[in-house]
């Protein structure tokens, strides 16, 4: 029996992940029924492993609350920049990308008790292959 909230055992078990895209995947669930409206890009934030090069960090669930980067888990339907051409929109914000903003630009929610961030597509500053690279 636990008694942390249902978000802070659901980070935990993100930052204990070997995979953490599937563990956020997982920890969100289902979003066949959840809209992401206007230009939003709903991001399932990345918590770090709870051991660092050796070291054990003490709350994991930091992270949840000061995180910048997050795997790409659903879009808005105009979440594309006007800069891009039409075949070209959105390609900066693909399903299962890692991305990279500034935590005062997003909106922190919890959805089914996991982290996530809405974050407008134009805020979104970076994409990375690996979450790691990222602090």
């Amino acid at each position: 029996m636990s008694f942390l909230p249902a978000g802070a055992v659901k980070a935990a078990d993100i930052a204990q992940s070997q995979d953490p895209a599937a563990a956020i995947r997982e920890a969100v669930g289902d979003l066949t029924h959840v809209e992401v409206n206007s230009d939003l890009v709903l991001v399932g934030t990345f918590i770090r492993h709870e051991k660092i090069r050796g070291i054990i960090r003490p709350d994991v669930v930091e992270d949840e609350h000061q995180g910048k980067c997050g795997l790409v888990l659903k879009c808005g339907p105009y979440a594309y920049g006007d800069w891009e051409l039409p075949e070209h929109r959105g390609e900066n914000a693909p399903i299962g990308a890692w991305v990279v903003f500034q935590i005062k630009d997003a909106w922190p929610l919890q959805l089914n008790g996991a982290p996530v961030r809405l974050v407008p597509y134009e805020r979104l500053r970076l994409r990375v292959p690996n979450p790691n690279l990222i602090y």
